[in-house]
């Protein structure tokens, strides 16, 4: 009885230990198992690793939300990918008359769209969002939102409805913490919209004035958070204090998103401090680092060094390390002739058994061959070089 009764509490510790492991497997994908590991004011929220693209931290992140003017986020970079950024705009009565924040477009004048994308971003300007839309839009603002919502379906969004380009309150205008973390990561993978949102301050001209506007940035996160280096700040009565940042340290980029936050500034710092600490970045290799030294037959070296490409890696924690796996698919020899840059295999990493991305493994030099039609070649290709 008394081995019965040691092996069924043998058996009983067995499970104790096991179960946690088996479970946090099937819920590695859940960021929201994380919610209670930082407190926040913030009605629904998310952290996202802006290379990866991995949500590192939510808090009801899939609840349909007013989203203010961090609308324009969207607007933004529609503007920016519509290849018209030097295009000037001309400003018409409906941009002219709209409600809510404003940098005071005179009805008829004139801006660059480059400007405008500034001047909704730095001082969130609902005239200058709605004439960047009658502008890339052919004339109608419908048209452009239906290419944000377009954009939308492009990145696999379910929580989100645009119904206008700038923020204001609206019947089926809404979004989630997810979706527009995934938007803002999207973004900000953008050259062009990393610097427009990381600008502190921007000139621009002013029709009619001898002084050019000067717009400064409302992102208090950019003063006050050490890495700063965007978003949008977003205020409605109704959508309550909404606030996307950004921040990179170490070479790495983070994105929080919070909605009705009356903390947004702390508990965005809270957030981004949780993500740079928790988590760290596992790279496969990194750009150009040597993977492998392959042997070269009939070739003018013996071997060739093999590099990766790109960089490949994933935000991880400690505890995490585990589910993380690389595969390396190359030949165990090589014939000669070999070009530099060639691609001779590749390298793909895994996360809890689901497939992150691979990148391409390349020659590191070039390696001739040292066959008589090697060396023909060779010898022709002198004779006119």
């Amino acid at each position: 009885m008394r081995k019965r009764q040691w092996f069924m509490l043998g058996l009983v510790l067995l499970m104790c230990i096991a179960i946690p492991f088996q479970a946090f497997g099937k819920e590695a994908w859940n960021p929201e198992r994380f919610a209670k590991e930082v407190p926040i004011a913030a009605e629904t929220a998310a952290l996202i690793d802006v290379q990866s693209g991995r949500v590192l931290y939510g808090k009801e992140m899939n609840k349909r939300m007013r989203i203010a003017s961090l609308t324009k986020i969207m607007t933004a970079i529609i503007a920016i990918e519509s290849g018209k950024l030097e295009e000037t705009v001309t400003t018409s009565r409906n941009a002219y008359g709209v409600e809510g924040s404003s940098i005071y477009l005179a009805l008829g004048e004139k801006q660059k769209l480059i400007d405008l994308v500034y001047a909704i971003m730095l001082r969130s300007g609902n005239d200058a969002a709605t004439a960047i839309a009658e502008h890339v839009g052919g004339g109608s603002v419908q048209k452009f939102v239906d290419m944000m919502n377009d954009k939308v379906k492009q990145l696999g969004l379910s929580g989100t409805h645009f119904a206008n380009p700038h923020g204001l309150d609206a019947d089926g205008h809404y979004s989630t913490a997810h979706d527009m973390a995934v938007i803002t990561a999207y973004a900000l993978r953008n050259p062009i919209f990393s610097e427009v949102v990381r600008t502190k301050v921007k000139r621009i001209p002013w029709e009619g004035k001898e002084w050019d506007r000067v717009m400064r940035n409302k992102n208090k996160m950019l003063y006050r958070y050490e890495g700063a280096d965007g978003v949008k700040t977003g205020y409605t009565e109704a959508a309550g204090r909404c606030l996307a940042s950004s921040a990179t340290r170490d070479g790495r980029q983070l994105a929080v998103i919070v909605l009705n936050d009356g903390q947004d500034w702390d508990d965005s710092a809270k957030l981004l401090d949780y993500g740079f600490t928790k988590y760290r970045y596992a790279e496969s290799w990194k750009q150009d680092e040597v993977v492998a030294a392959l042997p070269v037959k009939n070739g003018t070296a013996e071997t060739v060094e093999i590099v990766a490409q790109s960089s490949l890696g994933y935000p991880v924690r400690e505890e995490e390390q585990g589910l993380l796996r690389k595969e390396v698919d190359l030949p165990q020899k090589l014939k000669a002739p070999i070009r530099a840059g060639e691609k001779i295999g590749e390298v793909t990493l895994y996360f809890d058994g689901q497939k992150i991305g691979s990148v391409p493994l390349v020659a590191r030099t070039t390696v001739e061959g040292t066959g008589f039609f090697a060396q023909l070649k060779r010898f022709l290709r002198g004779l006119f070089e």
